[in-house]
């Protein structure tokens, strides 16, 4: 006996309005892919078969399948990513579920897998020079399937990473193409429902006294500094950021003859298998993962029930992800590009606001390119400029105001997560498009208007991750200019207020290195302080020059004005851009300055690469142009002063001879042509380092940082202005 082919009446009737059906106009496809979708249904039936309310999936049988194929009932394809990363270890029975519920909505289910690099797997080895190359892999290969198969909407198992924003644009880029006249096909719909958040890892008690031991010899060798580090390092939740930290903690260790290497590792291994809770998920910290889970939701493409899953997405969620989804066919406002264009702005003031990952800064605009719409970074900054966005996102991962606390109150009713911070923003005067689309059905006016408070009076604001009242009018991350380079990103949001006053009109000095390697071993040793002080770029008159311009004492040491603060450093690392590198995070190099007491209180990094979203502490990216294309990052030299002036969102190349006279220059550029041999012999040596890059993922043919770094095919279609 079988159930009624439609379960749920409400899609009784429902085809999607278009004027040519592949599947009716061609056999092919109408030969070869039901006995996919009737493998796939044939797995969910199994898997739900024991679940109390489920009403079963009546008849599947092929001719069933061909007649809602030939019929254009809603192709929907699931998207779905790779097990070898974390976020996506429960995909598989998730996309069951979702493919029973399209099926009992009258549709044909579908599904595709995609490969998904874990950036902190690959960080601090070759792997990061493929993990930006991967998002654009991602887009093409979404692309190609969803086109190829002609799937009408996606139901997207949203990770972390480059996946979100990589299958945004394949979908995006689907879209636009798909309003060509001849074409004759209907838009693109989509929902993304992010894997559920992580629980952070606690240090075991016995791995916590082995670090306490190494502190305590520390202090008895002297070096107070190295204990006070790992003891701050001590106190955030154990993640593989916490961990990489340690490793650099632990090779200074073990350089002093603390430890040795044997016990290093040891220690390292015992951490690594407490750090992940095995439900997986999407990291705790504010990383590119749920930053990019922020701008998805903040786009309007995740429902509010799915935004915020502290495991894997029940049965009931998923029925209702789907019947979200089903509302929105035939209905071109809710298409996948309408989306885009009705809810950048506000993506844009949402990522200010949450301090969300600089990553995201080449991510929005290459979705929004894909979508056919002209944007760079400028947009970016020119909305940011416009109206200021407050901080009211207390995110820490050291006071118990972590992603997953977040995603617990919004379990508990205690806020509605994007939605609250819709709301709170909007109060406080910050102008949202309330009236821009979700996939929720409501404009986002309806959705804040349906919740009393953005944070329930329940929750005490010390405690809660979203604030109602500003914790402070700096935020986000800003889009700095200078005389040396046309564009680079700051992420103030990962500042202190105090840093950024600190490191506001200051002068620092520059220290080059040519790739991460080489300073990465120079941040983690031992005698780092040392080292500084003796470049030989330090004369006594710039020494002297340094002293004048900040009131220090004229017998004032190296070593002291370094540990005072009174002599900082511009830690420069260039060769690291999408066309010489593959523009790899700076992460490991950033983690372990932010981890050094001394070092991270005065001194800043640059780079023309990336950085982590859990990066902390001054870190400037992705400086265009790319020393690989002549940018003047890649004309630096040890000991050229760097004038830093963060409220006029520059950086500028002074005039040497000037300083020493007591006045701040900016060059009129870089100094290209009296470097002109150095440049050639270091592009050469990046040239040579490539050879380490497979050439299937090099990224040759892509823009500079500042239009997101996509395919220049993508590019040059870009022509729609936006807002339009």
């Amino acid at each position: 006996m079988t159930t009624p082919e439609v379960m749920n009446p409400e899609f009784a009737g429902l085809r999607i309005e278009e004027r040519y059906n592949p599947f009716r106009e061609c056999i092919q496809g109408l030969a070869n892919e039901p006995i996919t979708v009737r493998a796939l249904l044939r797995r969910a039936d199994d898997l739900l078969a024991d679940e109390a309310d489920f009403a079963g999936l009546g008849d599947y049988g092929l001719d069933v399948i061909v007649e809602r194929l030939a019929s254009n009932r809603p192709r929907v394809v699931i998207i779905q990513g790779s097990p070898d990363h974390p976020a996506h270890l429960f995909d598989h029975e998730h996309s069951l579920r979702a493919a029973a519920r399209i099926w009992q909505n009258g549709g044909v289910p579908f599904t595709f897998g995609i490969p998904v690099i874990c950036d902190g797997t690959a960080q601090s080895n070759i792997g990061q020079s493929y993990s930006l190359a991967s998002r654009n892999h991602t887009a093409t290969a979404v692309n190609i399937n969803f086109e190829g198969h002609s799937y009408h909407a996606a139901y997207v198992i949203s990770g972390c990473d480059k996946t979100p924003t990589g299958i945004l644009s394949g979908l995006a880029a689907a879209d636009r193409a798909r309003r060509q006249p001849e074409r004759g096909s209907a838009p693109v719909w989509s929902i993304f429902v992010p894997a559920h958040v992580l629980k952070g890892g606690s240090i075991p008690k016995r791995t916590r006294q082995k670090l306490q031991a190494i502190q305590d010899a520390a202090i008895a060798a002297g070096d107070r500094q190295l204990a006070e580090d790992i003891e701050e390092n001590c106190h955030y939740i154990l993640q593989c950021s916490s961990d990489e930290a340690f490793l650099g903690q632990l090779m200074r260790a073990e350089e002093k003859g603390l430890i040795g290497l044997a016990e290093r590792e040891q220690i390292l291994n015992e951490l690594a298998a407490a750090t992940c809770d095995d439900k997986g998920g999407i990291c705790a910290f504010n990383g590119t993962g749920n930053s990019s889970r922020t701008l998805v939701a903040a786009l309007g493409f995740v429902p509010a029930e799915a935004e915020l899953l502290t495991d894997e997405a029940t049965t009931d969620v998923v029925r209702h992800n789907v019947d979200l989804l089903f509302r929105m066919f035939n209905k071109p406002e809710y298409s996948v590009c309408n989306l885009l264009e009705k809810n950048y702005a506000n993506a844009i003031r949402i990522h200010g606001a949450t301090g969300s990952s600089s990553n995201l800064m080449l991510h929005m605009p290459c979705v929004m390119r894909h979508a056919g719409y002209d944007v760079s970074l400028h947009d970016y900054a020119r909305v940011r400029d416009a109206h200021a966005v407050p901080d009211i996102f207390a995110h820490s991962l050291t006071e118990g105001r972590d992603t997953f606390v977040l995603a617990q109150q919004a379990a508990a009713g205690l806020h509605h997560g994007m939605t609250s911070l819709f709301k709170a923003l909007a109060d406080l005067g910050v102008p949202m498009d309330l009236d821009a689309p979700t996939v929720a059905g409501l404009t986002w006016r309806e959705r804040v208007a349906a919740i009393p408070v953005a944070v329930s009076p329940e929750l005490p604001q010390e405690r809660s991750v979203i604030r109602i009242q500003p914790i402070r009018a700096i935020s986000g991350t800003d889009v700095m200019q200078g005389n040396f380079f046309s564009s680079c990103t700051l992420k103030v949001a990962g500042m202190s207020t105090e840093s950024y006053k600190r490191f506001n009109g200051r002068v620092f000095l520059v220290r080059y290195y040519e790739n991460e390697i080489d300073c990465n071993d120079e941040l983690r040793s031992s005698d780092l302080i040392d080292r500084l002080a003796a470049l030989p770029a330090l004369t006594p008159e710039l020494l002297a020059a340094i002293r004048r311009f900040n009131g220090a004492p004229e017998d004032e040491s190296v070593r002291t004005m370094i540990e005072r603060g009174t002599l900082a450093f511009a830690l420069v690392i260039a060769g690291q851009g999408p066309t010489a590198f593959g523009m790899p995070e700076m992460f490991t190099p950033s983690q372990n300055l932010r981890h050094h007491g001394v070092i991270e209180k005065t001194s800043m990094m640059i780079t023309d690469g990336r950085y982590s979203g859990v990066t902390k502490g001054a870190c400037v990216g992705h400086m265009v142009p790319e020393a690989y294309e002549g940018g003047g990052i890649g004309a630096l030299v040890d000991g050229d002063l760097l004038w830093v002036q963060l409220t006029e969102r520059r950086i500028d190349l002074l005039d040497t001879g000037a300083f020493l006279a007591g006045r701040l220059l900016p060059l009129p550029n870089a100094p290209f042509d009296a470097r002109a041999a150095l440049i050639a012999e270091r592009r050469a040596r990046i040239e040579h380092r490539q050879l380490q890059v497979a050439a299937s993922s090099m990224m040759d043919n892509v823009t500079n940082a500042e239009y997101g770094v996509v395919p220049m095919a993508v590019h040059k279609r870009a022509r729609l202005p936006w807002p339009a």
